[in-house]
């Protein structure tokens, strides 16, 4: 009789516990982020263990700080896939939901979301956000924006400087960029590099999903080399630039590890990882309480040199053991 007593006092106390721990399951902060791409495509960010490498990150270092896809996190994944125009009605959706945080890539698409919201907070990778014209201090951005910037122009000289050890016979470099970007401090910085190094680049503007005159241009020039700038659509279609270029037996620089790792011979960048666990910290400290407004932008600080040697033995090259020394990463 005693212990029929204990259990049903037990089962009691523990069905009229369960409401309460239903009721507050359900009321428990939910956060939804959005992160938007301008031309990777959307079915490449999607699942745990998306394809796309930077989503991934993202995820992975939002798990890190607490935040569990499925426990306590939307992530709302959006991508124009190459069509720009698509960026204000994207952004739009996503401040209706509301979203709590909106991350973005790129300047085009930050000053789209900059323009549409001015309370919903804005953590984002892109340029100088000062000759953006996105704020007026690093420091203090004093607006519903703050994230990580990347490199400045010398940058690129240093990236040309990279290639031209591991191919101190290449003088003629095709660069795939986009005519804004060569025009720009960047593009400056790159022939002034080229200038000091003897190399004589050869531009070929290339546009989203459409390489065949910049095909053709490298292949009538007789490049030896191609160097690939920053672009969001030169990062989309890395696995066509590559492949072109294992075709025509050309060593490809690319913008970052996920090139390299897709077969071009060599890439130096911010560390990726890096950079978005940087941007996973704001959104944490955003979610938390924090104001974009109050928190210093970031230049990005820490760099990754990352070799592939299959490729380069593909291509019949010898990569200088000083070069190998110095990479962070060799692919083998």
């Amino acid at each position: 009789m005693i212990n029929r007593r204990r259990f049903l006092l037990t089962s009691l106390a523990g069905a009229l516990a369960a409401p309460v721990g239903a009721e507050t399951q359900q009321t428990a902060k939910v956060a939804r982020v959005a992160y938007v791409v301008t031309t990777s495509p959307v079915s490449e960010m999607t699942g745990p263990d998306p394809r796309h490498p930077l989503t991934r990150d993202l995820l992975k270092a939002l798990g890190a700080l607490g935040w569990i896809e499925g426990r306590n996190l939307i992530l709302e994944r959006r991508s124009a896939e190459g069509r720009f125009e698509r960026f204000g009605d994207i952004l739009r959706e996503l401040v209706g939901l509301p979203c709590d945080v909106i991350v973005t890539t790129g300047a085009t698409m930050t000053e789209e979301a900059l323009r549409i919201t001015q309370t919903i907070p804005i953590v984002f990778t892109a340029l100088d956000p000062i000759v953006l014209g996105f704020v007026t201090s690093l420091a203090r951005p004093n607006r519903n924006i703050t994230g990580v910037m990347g490199a400045g122009p010398e940058f690129e000289g240093k990236r040309l400087e990279l290639l031209r050890q591991a191919l101190p016979k290449a003088r003629r470099v095709a660069v795939l960029t986009s005519a804004n970007n060569w025009n720009s401090a960047y593009g400056e910085a790159l022939r002034d590099a080229a200038n000091r190094l003897g190399m004589n680049l050869l531009y070929t503007e290339s546009g989203p999903s459409d390489y065949s005159r910049a095909f053709a241009s490298i292949t009538r020039q007789r490049a030896e080399a191609i160097y690939v700038a920053a672009g969001p659509y030169l990062f989309a279609d890395r696995h066509h630039l590559i492949e072109f270029a294992a075709t025509n037996r050309l060593p490809l620089m690319g913008q970052s590890r996920p090139f390299t790792e897709a077969g071009a011979l060599m890439s130096y960048t911010g560390n990726q990882s890096h950079v978005w666990g940087r941007i996973a910290s704001y959104v944490d400290r955003i979610l938390r309480g924090a104001k974009p407004a109050d928190l210093p932008i970031e230049q990005v600080s820490l760099f990754e040199l990352v070799i592939n040697l299959k490729t380069a033995k593909t291509l019949g090259l010898t990569i200088p053991p000083s070069l190998l020394a110095r990479a962070d990463q060799v692919i083998e």
